[in-house]
């Protein structure tokens, strides 16, 4: 693959054509990233062509369906998994959250689950609300100092008792990437399951989940360029053994057990578009066909990452030297994290946010659903971060507009 072609990529995305944005630099992508241009035309041709009851003997119902299947199909192939094995649903939280009542009919008491405190509450509170029906509950901590979480200290918390293991792939304000590969075939091992929030490593390139082995997988598609639904892979063994949380006689369709209601056609079936996108990159870097995939996705997703941890680089090195001005939580170097920093400092994140915007940076301020992570690195959840976050698209002058930014306001 070559050097990412980032005039090919913008021109993949009608944001940056807008009058109102095209003019500022986009730094709160952690919290939506711009929708790109294929998954806005199928948006528009369902609204347009496709909008009625799908899967129907008539010709535009029956293309509605197709439309949706090819949404699974199509990412599910990225994904490395069965297409029956992911569905959609509204987000994440909600995902999680019809998962974890799943769980609370097949966990009994005395039973236990480890979350985290480095996670985004969609990826803790639900799985923390079994304690209500007499299920343990154990925290995998961080360490303060660094927002690391060791393995190790996870390994002191498995024992027989526990069946289920839920943290993410990289947290939402410290940045760093977890081993998910080795931690899911630690917890394998220990006879547990795995759920990891993927929603902040998505962006960044979609996983391999099939070789990462863990049992769920969670993203948001409005954050990997999409329509706003979440993303949720459950592996067959374990999605056959929850009980079914959809209709009764939507039972036996594995990707319809655990969306209690009925899907969003449209953008189910926009969600294509996200294939289309990476498809559009491999074509355009690649130089040659690839009939695979998965091959195509793992080569895209490499292709980010290498144009994301060039740019993060600077502004780390950048970074290091204003300690005395701001705390930047995680890992310093490039390599260890996704381009989401959080940064600490005396004034509010969202005063500082604020005061970024006038300098035509949209960033964001607060604890961003992530309370716990925060106050587990002493910082007051009300007091906030400043979190600057960023993805393939971005380009080398949107960094050093933002480095001027930040030491007017810093």
């Amino acid at each position: 693959m070559t050097a990412l072609d980032l005039d090919f990529v913008r021109a993949r995305f009608p944001a940056f054509a807008e009058p109102r944005l095209r003019e500022l630099a986009h730094f709160e992508n952690a919290g939506g990233s711009y929708a790109c241009a294929p998954v806005i035309a199928r948006l528009d041709r369902f609204y347009r062509a496709r909008k009625v009851q799908p899967y129907g003997a008539f010709a535009a119902s029956a293309a509605a369906g197709a439309e949706m299947d090819e949404a699974r199909a199509r990412l599910a192939a990225i994904l490395g998994v069965a297409g029956d094995e992911l569905s959609f649903g509204p987000s994440t939280s909600a995902n999680t959250y019809v998962l974890a009542q799943a769980f609370r009919k097949l966990l009994r008491p005395g039973e236990a689950v480890v979350v985290t405190d480095q996670d985004h509450e969609a990826n803790s509170g639900p799985w923390r609300r079994l304690a209500e029906e007499g299920i343990v509950v154990r925290e995998w901590r961080m360490d303060p100092a660094t927002g690391h979480l060791d393995p190790a200290a996870l390994a002191r918390l498995l024992d027989e008792r526990v069946r289920l293991v839920c943290f993410p792939h990289c947290s939402n304000i410290v940045g760093e990437i977890n081993p998910v590969a080795a931690i899911a075939a630690m917890v394998r091992a220990a006879g547990a399951w795995t759920c990891v929030d993927g929603v902040s490593y998505a962006p960044h390139g979609l996983p391999d989940v099939g070789a990462l082995g863990a049992d769920i997988y969670l993203f948001s598609a409005y954050k990997t360029y999409g329509p706003h639904q979440g993303v949720m892979v459950v592996r067959r063994a374990l999605a056959e053994a929850l009980p079914n949380q959809g209709h009764h006689f939507n039972a036996d369709v594995l990707h319809r057990r655990f969306t209690p209601a009925g899907p969003d056609h449209a953008q189910v079936a926009a969600a294509a578009g996200i294939a289309d996108y990476i498809d559009a990159l491999h074509a355009r870097h690649a130089g040659i066909a690839e009939p695979d995939a998965r091959a195509r996705a793992a080569a895209v997703h490499d292709l980010m990452r290498a144009h994301e941890a060039a740019l993060m680089a600077p502004l780390l090195d950048w970074l290091a030297t204003r300690r005395n001005r701001a705390r930047l939580l995680g890992p310093l170097r490039a390599e260890a994290r996704a381009p989401t920093l959080a940064l600490a400092h005396a004034r509010p994140g969202a005063a500082l946010a604020a005061e970024l915007a006038g300098h035509g940076i949209m960033a964001g301020g607060g604890s961003f659903y992530a309370n716990r992570a925060v106050a587990a690195q002493g910082i007051d959840p009300g007091h906030g971060v400043l979190r600057l976050s960023f993805v393939h698209y971005t380009a080398p002058a949107d960094i050093a507009r933002l480095v001027a930014a930040l030491e007017r306001v810093l």
